[in-house]
């Protein structure tokens, strides 16, 4: 996919993913998961998004980020630490 970004290949996977499985996307402004109720990403949101990614971990991470800034300004009583270990820190580090 040459010249497609890595937020486009996720949207494009999500797409896919939805027609068979539910959407494990967050629920604003909890951040929680709209599809299982747990702490987003969840489990399944992981797995896709490692596959959607495809190796890609900067731009999981720039995408994730976005999603952190979403969710220091939803969740403005909680601890900004826990957000980010929530939805940043389960990305695997490279070796």
């Amino acid at each position: 996919m040459t010249g497609v970004g890595p937020q486009e290949r996720w949207y494009r996977f999500a797409a896919r993913r939805r027609r068979s499985t539910g959407v494990h996307v967050p629920a604003h402004p909890s951040y929680r998961c709209r599809d299982c109720g747990n702490a987003w990403p969840c489990p399944q949101a992981r797995l896709a998004l490692l596959i959607g990614f495809q190796g890609d971990r900067v731009g999981l991470l720039v995408y994730l980020a976005g999603h952190l800034a979403r969710a220091l300004e939803e969740l403005p009583d909680t601890h900004p630490a826990l957000i980010a270990g929530q939805i940043l820190h389960w990305v695997p580090r490279r070796h």
